[in-house]
């Protein structure tokens, strides 16, 4: 009993399945009833009714299986759940299971019996004996597991349930957190801070400040003033394409190619058929083709400013 550190006073739970006898199997409570006294408590189960037995969660500070000599039992996934959930924090798990090394069987390797132990929730892993099998005993678990290969070996583990209890929650106390402040408190800015982003009319000089001269950008032909002809329409008639009027022509170039008009513009005379086209934008229609333009009286000929040319 030194090997699995039972004391006084510690309840403790053997699992055991049928590749034990039942003399063995009572040997071991008797050994483990004498270390605990009549202050401790032993219970004993199969490991195929384990799941649905009626123990509380965090009952026992030991649980032992397969831990008689003769014994092949294999562990699932679910059997290494329920064992930690019925350990106490800090409880340990002492337990035998075959393995093979070859990995192609329904027996675990060394590496996934590991792996399924850390998913189970249990830290420290300790392999703590591993002793090589006689023939006898080798015929025996391969007969009682239905294993074909010659690469088996038994290991005894000790795992460990974490000290505290699983699915439990702690809220962190961070040492950076500072004290809240009221709703009336502004937060201070640290001086550095608050003087690397401030720029005043004092810590300019002028001398030290480039301005751009916004007239260097402009070269020589941003300064000549545009010819009256480059500003008409590109469909108006002129270059080699047959000429063609724009829609809503006030320009006389309509009239001009049917025919009706003068070619001398001058003496073109203006009509409007609603009689508001002489007024100016405020009483025209929004489909009205002189918009745009200012107000004129009937038969004058609109002209453009030169400003307006020159602002164009």
């Amino acid at each position: 009993m030194d090997q699995f550190d039972i004391r006084t006073g510690h309840n403790v739970a053997v699992i055991w399945d049928y590749s034990t006898t039942a003399d063995s199997q009572t040997i071991l409570v008797q050994e483990i009833r004498a270390v605990t006294g009549q202050s401790g408590y032993v219970a004993m189960e199969n490991i195929d009714r384990l799941q649905i037995s009626a123990h509380r969660e965090s009952t026992f500070d030991l649980v032992l299986s397969g831990t008689v000599r003769s014994s092949a039992t294999v562990h699932s996934f679910e059997i290494f759940a329920e064992v930690a959930r019925i350990l106490k924090p800090g409880g340990r798990f002492y337990f035998t299971e075959p393995i093979c090394i070859s990995g192609n069987s329904k027996l675990k390797t060394g590496s996934q019996l590991t792996s399924s132990l850390k998913l189970a929730g249990f830290t420290e892993i300790t392999e703590i004996q591993s002793d090589p099998l006689t023939d006898e005993e080798l015929n025996s678990i391969k007969q009682f597991v239905d294993y074909k290969g010659n690469d088996l070996t038994k290991v005894m583990l000790r795992a460990k349930k974490p000290d505290f209890e699983i699915g439990s929650s702690a809220q962190l106390k961070l040492s950076f957190v500072t004290k809240s402040k009221t709703v009336d408190e502004k937060p201070q800015l640290d001086p550095n801070t608050k003087k690397a982003w401030t720029l005043s009319a004092i810590d300019m000089n002028d001398d030290d400040v480039d301005l751009i001269d916004s007239d260097e950008l402009l070269d020589e032909d941003d300064l000549k003033k545009p010819d009256p002809a480059s500003l008409r329409a590109m469909d108006c008639g002129d270059g080699k394409k047959k000429k063609r009027a724009c829609k809503n022509c006030t320009c006389g170039l309509a009239e001009e190619l049917d025919g009706k008009g003068s070619t001398d513009v001058k003496k073109l005379q203006v009509k409007s058929s609603c009689g508001s086209c002489y007024l100016g934008d405020a009483f025209r229609c929004a489909s009205c083709p002189y918009m745009g333009m200012p107000a004129f009286k009937p038969g004058e000929k609109i002209l453009l400013a030169d400003q307006t040319l020159t602002d164009a």
